[in-house]
């Protein structure tokens, strides 16, 4: 279980940090005009920075306090975060009409409930 957690807790900080640091540093033009950015067209380039920051943010929080054995209440945290970024996210691309893209926030809400759940529950860190 402990090495199903990481790796789940792993693959949605790569997706995490990924749209994170692409949000943070491109222009909202240039994210607006990709097909994968077209749901952030009703928000400002502050409200994306801030949405691309909080994905940063979960990225580090899924993986970081578990390695440094420091903290790691923060790993469930953030992967509480993470669901609600996808619940979020899900609610934007139904109110837009875009199912495709509400399939990956199910599949990503979902990983980020099972590591919150396997963190506080299942397996969690000791020390």
């Amino acid at each position: 279980m402990n090495i199903a957690l990481w790796i789940v807790a792993g693959l949605l900080a790569v997706v995490f940090l990924g749209s994170g640091v692409t949000k943070l540093a491109q222009p909202k033009e240039k994210l607006v005009a990709s097909s994968t950015g077209a749901a952030l067209d009703g928000y400002g380039a502050g409200a994306i920075k801030a949405i691309g920051t909080l994905e940063v943010l979960a990225a580090a929080g899924l993986i970081l306090p578990a390695a440094l054995t420091t903290a790691t209440v923060l790993v469930p945290l953030a992967a509480l975060g993470t669901a609600l970024l996808m619940v979020g996210a899900a609610l934007t691309h139904l109110h837009r009409h875009e199912p495709q893209a509400i399939t990956v926030n199910i599949v990503l809400l979902a990983m980020a409930v099972f590591v919150a759940w396997g963190r506080f529950a299942a397996q969690p860190f000791t020390t």
